[in-house]
């Protein structure tokens, strides 16, 4: 009798698993298909880095706008566009322009496009807290990495459910930092300039450019 109970609690246990699964799954592929079906998603952000141990906090403001992979990030200090093929990083304070190949390049910094779909694949996920913000539904999910990964331990995603939108991701680094992106004021389908992605170098006479490819 109590090997028995033994199996119906391990099956009752391994199906609750599974639904948990299932509900994780398909709340982590409504929250691609909103990002998916969108001509393209402008947004606000706050980017926070901290490290205890090292007694470091920085913390960042800026903008967005992405269309499918093409985007255009806005920050205090830089500026960067990807129209599809090449990204440029401006840097108004040197008057400096580098023209590089992301897939080259060792750092560029946030990709947006890449923070819109990375969940769906690489990582295995579970449900984790729920919160309420400012009368918001925040859903988080757990993501680990599938192959050992040098830099992070895990990732929360944080999901506002009724939207079925990325409100925050927190990253949790094995050498103890914490990087926090938050999402803020995101609205779909902008009425954008024909040329909202495309680099002009004419704008920018006195700048160096720096080809780095």
């Amino acid at each position: 009798m109590k090997r028995l109970l033994f199996f119906t609690s391990l099956l009752l246990l391994t199906a609750g698993q599974a639904q948990t699964s299932l509900k994780v799954k398909a709340l982590l592929d409504r929250v691609a298909n909103e990002m998916n079906t969108a001509e393209n998603l402008q947004f606000g952000f706050t980017y926070i880095l901290e490290n205890q141990q090292e007694k470091i906090r920085q913390e960042t403001e800026g903008s967005v706008t992405v269309a499918q992979k093409k985007y255009r990030l806005n920050m205090t200090d830089v500026q960067q566009l990807f129209d599809g093929k090449q990204l440029y990083t401006i840097i108004p304070d040197n008057e400096e322009i580098t023209i590089s190949d992301p897939a080259e390049a060792e750092d560029v910094g946030i990709n947006p496009s890449e923070l819109l779909y990375f969940y769906t694949e690489g990582y295995d996920y579970h449900m984790d807290i729920q919160q309420n913000v400012m009368g918001r539904k925040i859903q988080f999910v757990k993501l680990i990495p599938t192959e050992e990964n040098p830099d992070i331990e895990y990732l929360l995603l944080g999901i506002d459910v009724a939207n079925a939108t990325i409100y925050r991701l927190i990253e949790i680094g094995k050498n103890t930092t914490r990087t926090t992106l938050t999402l803020q004021n995101m609205v779909r389908n902008s009425a954008l300039p024909e040329n909202f992605f495309t680099f002009d170098a004419s704008r920018y006479p006195d700048y160096f450019i720096n080809e780095a490819f």
